[in-house]
């Protein structure tokens, strides 16, 4: 009798350690079979299945998973990632009914409450699509690109055009099937050669500098000289207040009178004449005729590069902080006069009104600009006049591709792409940046803090980065025994103008104060480039430092940078320090071994010539692709 008395507790205790070893079972294989079957559904959606696709496809993946569960006892919801933010995120929700042997102390004991026959429990899986790219495509648009590529018969900016082309479709037609995300891959395109084009329609932007304030606004000018009584415009002169000069006088418009001047006004008061009524035989307008004006030139939307460290930075502009505000670029007129060997100025665009012979006076004097002339004159467009070394087409911003208009307008911009100017790779990747970033000046990009989203920077180059000197290119044509000795720089520039202005500048002042008695291509670097070596190695030094600087502060802030070396020579000095740096500058692959040594990450670096750039822009595809699988 004792013993059939000890053996009812004894039994009851053996049936809840039964429910609930078996409550446990059920439990943990209802929660396997959920995470197994959220991510396999996820990559159902990845490749493209319908919402009813993806829930059937759920439902009969979990409940092949259950074993021991019986599909019946539980219940199934799931909520696809539709335009959920950050590439969304696919939620897996499982209701089990556990019904115990042993009733009611099992219910009660296993969590139930009294008069319950079953004990409920819930579980829930997220998995978020790792799934949304915003590529930056930053490409070489220098005049060595019309050279045909290494082992190929075509030049190689078609071919570049044709390879960039491709992984757009390639990246397309996976974002095409992803009807669940919202703008799942997007694309940038980045032209560069001497500087960056940002596009005319930015002109009135915030964080373009609309007030003059930059300490790069008023580079290579001396507003000084704009003073009451000047030919040709007596009261059109200047005063400066703190740091900005104001348009004085009745002479100005009333739409620029006691306004900030800056260079856009330059470009919008610079006049010449494109019509009159009648002329002389030497072209020139009668002085009784009927003038028709319009402007010398319209910005054709480069900007210069921002001094030193903004350059290499994603700052965003803030007038609190001029420097980082952004500047038009405005190629400044250099002297009519030339030198011994009757070699013109570069830039000699525009005809001197003064009279000293002092050519750094003639340079920065401003009442030449708002001389009209007396003949009739067309209007200077891209890379000429004012526009110098302004000579690729503007960036793209970023564009859904997972549209058929979203990828054909990327590819169209592939296509208007030109080849001619320098090579400036650190302005061309930092605005690759920019186009990715969240803040302005572009600012369609997604917060970098956004979980599921990859950012990524292709960088392409043929070549080292140049800046050139005066005589180091051709200047206009003349008659000189000397034209291969390029032109003159009477007026100490000591560089052709482009997006980081002049390495020296005369007799005037210096626009960071005296601190610093050189241009902005010296600003930030090291005692191992010379401030006062003027030569184009020297410079390209200063640029090369720039770039490494700059690499680093990408992938500091997250950004994936794959980096392209098209024909470059490993027996050149200088291409092959451009090769290293392109390699130390790219990220590791996430997914890929170094070959020569498995313990170590590949670099997403590749060394290409023409005939490979295809099949390397595949690779590079598929690199993008493994970005976007389910994490």
């Amino acid at each position: 009798m004792m013993t059939a008395v000890t053996m009812i507790p004894l039994m009851g205790g053996v049936a809840l350690a039964v429910d609930y070893a078996e409550l446990i079972r059920e439990r943990q294989e209802t929660l396997n079979a959920l995470d197994a079957a959220g991510i396999a559904t996820a990559q159902q959606i990845v490749g493209g299945a319908t919402d009813a696709e993806a829930k059937a496809y759920a439902k009969t993946f979990f409940e092949a998973n259950l074993k021991h569960v019986l599909p019946a006892n539980t219940t199934l919801t799931v909520t696809l990632p539709n335009n959920n933010a950050g590439g969304g995120t696919l939620v897996l929700e499982a209701a089990l009914k556990y019904q115990p042997y042993f009733l009611p102390a099992a219910v009660a004991l296993l969590g139930g409450t009294p008069g319950q026959t079953n004990v409920n429990f819930s579980a829930r899986s997220e998995i978020r699509l790792k799934n949304t790219l915003e590529v930056s495509l930053v490409l070489d648009n220098s005049g060595s690109m019309a050279e045909l590529g290494h082992g190929s018969n075509q030049v190689r900016f078609d071919l570049l055009k044709s390879a960039a082309k491709q992984l757009v479709d390639q990246l397309s037609g996976q974002a095409q099937l992803m009807k669940q995300i919202s703008k799942p891959v997007q694309f940038s395109l980045v032209p560069f050669a001497a500087s960056v084009n940002i596009g005319s329609a930015n002109k009135d932007a915030a964080w373009m500098d609309q007030d003059g304030i930059s300490p790069i606004q008023h580079e290579n000018f001396d507003w000084t000289t704009m003073t009451q009584g000047n030919s040709p415009w007596p009261q059109r002169y200047v005063e400066k207040v703190g740091s900005i000069w104001y348009a004085r006088g009745t002479d100005w418009d009333p739409t620029q009178k006691d306004k900030p001047l800056t260079r856009f006004s330059l470009y919008k008061w610079m006049q010449r004449i494109s019509a009159c009524s009648s002329t002389d035989s030497s072209g020139n307008c009668r002085s009784n005729a009927t003038y028709t004006y319009a402007p010398i030139a319209s910005w054709s939307g480069c900007v210069e590069s921002r001094p030193y460290p903004y350059n290499i930075q994603d700052t965003a502009p803030s007038t609190s902080t001029p420097a980082t505000l952004f500047v038009p670029m405005f190629a400044p007129d250099e002297t009519d006069y030339t030198d011994g060997y009757s070699r013109p100025a570069n830039n000699n665009w525009h005809l001197d009104v003064t009279s000293g012979t002092d050519n750094p006076t003639r340079q920065k004097y401003m009442p030449k600009y708002f001389n009209y002339g007396n003949k009739v004159t067309p209007a200077y467009g891209n890379n000429a006049g004012p526009n110098t070394s302004c000579s690729t087409t503007a960036i793209t911003p970023l564009t859904d591709v997972s549209t058929s208009a979203g990828a054909t307008t990327v590819k169209n911009a592939i296509d208007a792409m030109v080849d001619v100017g320098a090579t400036n790779v650190p302005e061309g990747m930092a605005w690759g940046w920019r186009a990715l970033s969240s803040t302005a000046p572009f600012t369609e990009g997604r917060p970098e803090t956004q979980r599921g989203n990859d950012k990524v920077l292709i960088v392409l180059t043929d070549g080292a980065n140049t800046y050139y000197t005066p005589d180091s290119v051709s200047a206009q044509s003349y008659s000189g025994t000397y034209y291969r000795s390029g032109g003159n720089d009477l007026s100490g520039n000591k560089a052709i103008y482009s997006a980081l202005g002049y390495l020296a500048y005369g007799s005037q002042t210096k626009p960071f104060g005296s601190t610093y008695t050189y241009g902005r291509p010296f600003l930030g670097t090291s005692t191992s480039v010379s401030k006062s070596d003027y030569s184009n190695a020297n410079y390209t030094k200063a640029m090369s430092e720039h770039l490494a600087t700059l690499c680093d502060n990408a992938k500091a802030a997250n950004i994936i940078v794959m980096t392209i070396a098209l024909d470059l020579d490993s027996t050149n000095t200088a291409e092959a320090a451009q090769m290293n740096a392109l390699k130390t500058c790219s990220s590791d692959s996430r997914f890929r071994k170094d070959p020569t040594d498995p313990s170590k990450p590949l670099k997403l670096f590749w060394n290409s010539t023409g005939a490979s750039l295809s099949d390397d822009f595949k690779e590079i595809g598929n690199e993008l692709s493994n970005l976007r699988i389910v994490s």
